[in-house]
């Protein structure tokens, strides 16, 4: 590529389907210096199929850091580089930012070469509002955090999006069914492009039995679409006599702030209104 050295090309790649890639992301692939790999082995798998013989080398999350400053230098010296991931596009969720941001703040030259995103496909046939979403990549390891990062959400009025592994997902769906309603409406999407691709739109209870009764539904690699809160049963936006209940009891054992802390794990409840509930319940008892 004589008359594009010196340049990046962050190119997307196929999610399962080979033929989900674009005529002009072949090309570049063809026409680089080198391509830097997440998994050199898997992006080769690709390369056969459309017959590219061009130098790979292995970047991935454990070599990134120094691997970007040996590909910088490469753009430097003039030679134009592809960064592609084991699938989709590069970046999200996967390999790159150290050496995009490097690039960048070096002056040079970065260039998108669009394609396959499995975030954008899911939300595509989801069915749930995508004017404005939120993607939070892959979810906390432990049961805690999840918990924890889903009490957070909660009142998210708009559409958000996760990643998750065949070995999580089960647990991740029965952490969400600890803190949202039941109602709240889901859309599990696995092994998208694939043989087995399964999209389904469903309440948040119905995904969870749906989950833990078939076997495949735990295979494959998942995304996960959460209905907004603003589309949620108003329920949602008032505490329940228990979600009162447990906070006074907390109150009568705690500060107010640890009690409503307590209370947001506990019941799943919005901090904001177990803190008003909190004041409330103080300005009542010293009347």
């Amino acid at each position: 590529m004589s008359n594009q050295y010196g340049k990046l090309y962050v190119v997307a790649t196929p999610i399962g389907n080979l033929a989900d890639i674009s005529f002009r992301a072949i090309d570049t692939l063809k026409q680089v210096d080198l391509i830097a790999a997440e998994d050199t082995r898997h992006v080769k798998l690709l390369l056969n199929h459309y017959g590219i013989s061009n130098k790979v080398v292995s970047f991935h999350q454990h070599n990134e850091e120094k691997a970007a400053e040996t590909l910088l230098e490469k753009l430097r010296d003039g030679l134009s580089i592809a960064l592609v991931s084991d699938a989709g596009t590069p970046l999200l969720s996967d390999p790159g930012m150290p050496l995009v941001r490097r690039i960048k703040d070096a002056g040079l030259t970065v260039v998108p070469i669009p394609g396959a995103c499995a975030l954008i496909a899911a939300l595509s046939a989801a069915g749930l509002p995508v004017t404005q979403f939120s993607f939070e990549g892959f979810l906390p390891r432990t049961s805690s955090a999840r918990k924890a990062f889903f009490t957070e959400r909660l009142a998210t009025p708009t559409t958000w999006v996760f990643y998750e592994s065949c070995h999580r997902i089960l647990a991740a769906l029965q952490d969400m069914a600890s803190i949202l309603q039941a109602d709240r409406q889901i859309v599990i999407a696995r092994e998208l492009t694939k043989l087995h691709e399964t999209i389904v739109k469903t309440t948040l209870a119905n995904a969870l039995e749906l989950v833990t009764q078939d076997d495949n539904m735990r295979k494959g690699e998942f995304v996960v679409i959460v209905e907004g809160a603003d589309k949620v049963n108003k329920k949602e936006e008032e505490l329940s006599p228990e979600q009162v209940n447990i906070l006074c009891i907390l109150m009568r054992e705690c500060s107010t702030k640890t009690a409503v802390d307590l209370a947001v794990q506990i019941t799943g409840a919005r901090k904001k209104l177990l803190y008003q509930a909190a004041l409330d319940l103080e300005k009542a008892a010293g009347a």
